[in-house]
């Protein structure tokens, strides 16, 4: 692994600026990064690292008005410079006009990329007032954004000159209503503190050491004497030094990752040491120089390697290197193959694909005494307490985990990083310790989305009925575990897609290589099955001559009928009200791309247009197992209402989401509710964020809570339930019809730690049931569904692709917040694009974000939104999730939008120009 790259610091020298409007004069070496001067010497921490190579320009300011990225400005170049940073933005201590128009809009998500876009944003204000859409792509289109699918960004700088504020919700009205994030200023000022913003002044500095090869052993030499003769470095801890389990991972009974590796290493990037000390020391360490012997074995690359005979065991517990395996059957295959008319089987291949948050990780940790705190990016803080309270050899309870704001995750920040590296060290130094990843470090050592093997057969009868579906998909789940039984136990369950099927057998293997390790990302596998079976009805469509949006409409699952897992599925099922919603688009667009196409081939041109449709259903929450989320909310006597929520924001908008609902819930208004956000000491454990789960699981675990408050409230004044609630200050009055009742709540004896007089708390468990040896049961209380459109135009003489429009509709069950919906969507078609198209992640080739290539401005095109609300009853006003269902269709109407513009089935995605090609080429022979 190469080592991060440290500017010379030669002497310091004396530079000037002018940084916000105030003159400041320092003495820095002159090669030091802007990033560092305005962050570590300034403390203006609004101005973000992402990635410290200028590609993803979440670092960018103004110097003179012009927008620089500042990690590539050394400071002597910024000498006598005009320097503007997201916290000189604000005008008098309001949000300025730009401010305001990201709030409405709801611009930003995470918040990471936020400073960097409004940077760049006010030097285009600055010159035109009035920009296009295109201008402001241009102008924009440096900072990357991995939430947003960037069209509220650009629609909020369209907006920027706009007057006019959010009025907010009166009480009972706060759900379904477009509500601004209540953490959204804090981003728009630069105020919000990210994993790398902070820590104590006296923390150490950790730098982990990685293996530079896939597979190998190795012997340390001198680590004494090389730390003796590098002044800085206070300490080098080797697996030996782990003081509980040297080992870590998602489930009770399977941990097999090591935090840092004793002598044998799995996969390139592995932890094998940990340098603790002065930052500067341990930035000038050349790993070349560290005394480690490195024996290089063969590496076992790809599910086909490990599974081949005679492939060496990388984990004893595994043979053949199956992790494990998953199985849905149902009915009888062979007779619903040999009833058929039409019968397709095909093999796809997916590859390795990156998370690609704009903010590595990042935090630190300190001992207090008997127990460990640690202050970092994650998007699960109670799985960390618990795997750290495992690394320590220490109760659970002595772990507290603070959640800092996490600049996106999409499941990646659900494996542990930093924690059990700090938690080593600052338990046994009993000093504070920081970790920043550098960019290289995030992508050569994080989890991936699993790349697959799948092979699909399917049949349908002469009216178009499913009658057979057979499915099978080995998936390369890395040097070790991670989430891959979640995906290989998901994928089987969702591998028909949301269709009624006469027969099926679905199965899966997760395969250990010595891959990067494959872990969560936004589908838990679902997005890889959904590109085979995608391709699988539209074969079938296209066999029975039946257009492919109606064969997908009459094959549509409908409330009361079976899955394949024999799961009745009773109410909130709107998966052909999706495709209802985009039926008029769909039929417009397939008319006009008939007329293109025959005008490019009339004109000889090489151009070619084409419509592609995806469907997919997806199951919120954990796979047949216990799933439960609890809110807590309680009433001060000073008559502040604060919501426990610890159900963590990584930029989904669970913190309003949570507010809304618990408002309406109790009957007070939404601006009244303070939040507690996601602490282990002060919230109760609401789940991890991931699987869509959290407005459904822990937004009826909130509804729960509130309505348990009010409950108390209306015992204690004698009140009926359609009393009305109000509150000011200490005085929470009761109205019911013309009889009024004030409570002081100073009067009110205090309960629990927090200083509440008055408290209500609320648990949800989604019911499900054991699937047994064939896959039959309940594995999901509710799934959301939908349907997706794209058009696209192809090259058939360069191969490639350029996405035109997607047309989204979504049953959501109930939209609590539209504006958070719509973000979400957007965002998660930007990633099935960066799927289908363009992302692949190569180890030791594509570890940094200038050869790894994510969607920017001008690749994502224009969306269309439906969204479908078929209520669920056991969600919090009906309401189920968004959050993965936004990514899942997107690739294969993209796919399938090629096929029908070329003829050409792409076979491995991302679907790259020579990729497209080689299928033109293919479908060309075979006609």
């Amino acid at each position: 692994m190469n080592a991060p790259i440290a500017m010379s610091q030669a002497s310091d020298s004396r530079i000037r600026l002018t940084v916000n409007g105030q003159p400041v004069t320092l003495s820095v070496p002159p090669g030091r990064r802007l990033t560092r001067v305005l962050r570590d010497n300034l403390g203006l921490t609004g101005t973000k690292v992402g990635c410290d190579a200028g590609d993803c320009g979440a670092c960018t300011v103004l110097m003179d008005g012009r927008q620089v990225c500042a990690c590539l400005v050394p400071a002597a170049q910024a000498n006598g410079t005009d320097i503007v940073t997201v916290e000189g933005l604000a005008e008098e201590g309001r949000l300025n006009g730009l401010q305001q128009a990201f709030h409405r809009h709801g611009a930003a998500q995470c918040g990471i990329c936020t400073p960097g876009m409004l940077m760049a944003a006010s030097e285009l204000l600055a010159v035109t007032a009035a920009p296009t859409r295109q201008q402001v792509e241009d102008a924009l289109g440096g900072v990357l954004c991995r939430c947003t699918g960037y069209r509220k960004i650009v629609d909020a700088v369209l907006d920027a000159g706009a007057s006019g504020a959010f009025v907010g919700a009166k009480s009972g009205a706060a759900v379904g209503a477009r509500i601004p994030r209540k953490d959204g200023i804090p981003k728009l000022t630069g105020e919000e503190k990210f994993g790398a913003d902070e820590a104590p002044a006296d923390a150490l500095w950790l730098r982990a050491i990685r293996s530079p090869h896939a597979h190998a052993r190795f012997t340390l030499g001198d680590l004494d004497g090389f730390r003796k003769s590098h002044p800085g470095i206070e300490h080098i801890f080797t697996a030996a030094d782990v003081p509980g389990s040297n080992s870590f991972g998602i489930y009770p009974d399977l941990k097999d990752q090591p935090v840092l590796a004793d002598g044998y290493v799995r996969f390139r990037g592995e932890a094998v040491l940990a340098l603790v000390g002065e930052r500067a020391a341990l930035e000038a360490v050349a790993e070349a120089d560290i005394p480690i012997d490195w024996q290089e074995l063969p590496a076992l690359i790809g599910t086909e390697a490990a599974l081949a005979e005679g492939a060496p065991q990388l984990h004893a517990a595994s043979a053949g290197n199956v992790l494990i395996r998953g199985h849905v059957a149902r009915g009888d295959l062979e007779a619903g193959f040999a009833s058929a008319v039409a019968r397709t089987a095909r093999r796809f291949e997916t590859s390795y694909v990156e998370h690609a948050y704009i903010e590595p990780e990042a935090g630190f940790a300190r001992r207090v005494g008997s127990r460990m705190e640690i202050t970092a990016c994650t998007q699960t803080p109670y799985m960390d307490r618990d795997e750290v309270a495992h690394v320590l050899g220490i109760a659970k309870a002595d772990v507290r985990i603070i959640p800092t704001a996490t600049g996106g995750g999409f499941g990646g920040k659900l494996d542990m990083s930093v924690q059990p590296l700090l938690a080593t060290a600052a338990w046994l130094l009993e000093r504070p310790v920081r970790m920043i990843y550098h960019r290289p470090e995030s992508m050569a050592s994080t989890t991936k989305r699993h790349p697959a093997t799948i092979a699909v057969e399917a049949a349908a009868d002469a009216e178009g009925k499913i009658t057979a579906f057979r499915f099978h998909g080995d998936f390369d789940t890395g040097a070790y575990a991670s989430w891959g039984p979640t995906v290989a136990n998901r994928v089987p369950v969702h591998a028909t897609g949301p269709y009624k099927v006469g027969a099926a057998l679905c199965t899966s293997r997760a395969v250990y290589t010595n891959g990067t390790p494959s872990g969560a990302f936004r589908g838990f596998g679902v997005p890889q099955a959904a590109i085979a079976h995608e391709a699988a009805m539209d074969d079938l469509a296209l066999a029975l001559g039946i257009d492919r949006l109606e064969f997908r409409h009459l094959n549509a699952l409908r409330a009361g009928e079976a899955t394949h897992c024999g799961q009745v599925i009773e109410q909130s099922v709107g998966m052909a009200a999706c495709l209802e919603a985009l039926r008029p688009r769909w039929r417009e667009l397939v008319g006009q791309n008939m007329a293109f196409n025959a005008s490019q081939k009339a004109e000889g041109g090489p151009l070619r247009r084409g419509v592609g449709v995806g469907c997919m259903w997806y199951g919120c929450g954990n796979t047949s197992m216990s799933n439960p989320s609890t809110m807590r909310i309680g009433l001060k006597a000073d008559g502040r209402l604060t919501l426990y929520n610890g159900a963590h924001d990584i930029g989904q908008g669970s913190y309003t989401i949570m507010a809304q609902i618990a408002a309406d819930a109790l009957g007070l208004p939404v601006g009244l509710v303070e939040q507690v956000h996601a602490d282990t000491d002060r919230t109760a454990d609401a789940g991890k964020t991931s699987a869509s789960r959290q407005t459904f699981v822990s937004g009826k675990a909130a509804e729960l809570a509130g309505l348990d408050l009010r409950a108390t409230i209306l015992r204690l004044a004698n009140a009926g339930p359609e009393s009305v609630l109000s509150l000011d200050g200490p005085i929470l009055t009761v109205a019911e019809g013309v009889v009024v009742r004030r409570i002081d709540l100073r009067e009110i004896p205090v309960e629990g730690l927090e200083g509440d007089v008055l408290t209500g708390e609320g648990t949800f468990d989604p019911p499900t049931s054991p699937l047994d040896e064939n896959g039959q049961g309940v594995p999901y209380a509710t799934y959301a569904f939908a349907a997706q459109i794209a058009e696209v135009e192809v090259d058939i003489e360069l191969g490639t692709v350029k996405p035109l429009l997607i047309a989204a509709a979504h049953d959501v069950g109930r939209s609590i917040n539209p504006m958070l919906v719509e973000g979400q969507i957007q965002g998660g078609i930007a990633q099935g694009l960066g799927l289908a198209l363009m992302e692949e992640f190569i180890p030791g080739r594509t570890e940094n974000l200038h050869d790894y290539l994510i969607p920017t401005f001008g690749d994502v095109p224009d969306i269309e939104m439906h969204l479908i609300e078929d209520a669920e009853p056991l969600g919090p006003y009906g309401a189920k999730g968004i959050g993965e269902p936004a990514l899942v269709p997107t690739a294969p109407a993209i796919l399938g939008a090629i096929r029908d513009a070329t003829g050409a089935v792409v076979a491995k995605v991302p679907a790259l120009p020579h990729r497209v090609l080689k299928a033109i080429r293919e479908a060309e022979a075979a006609r």
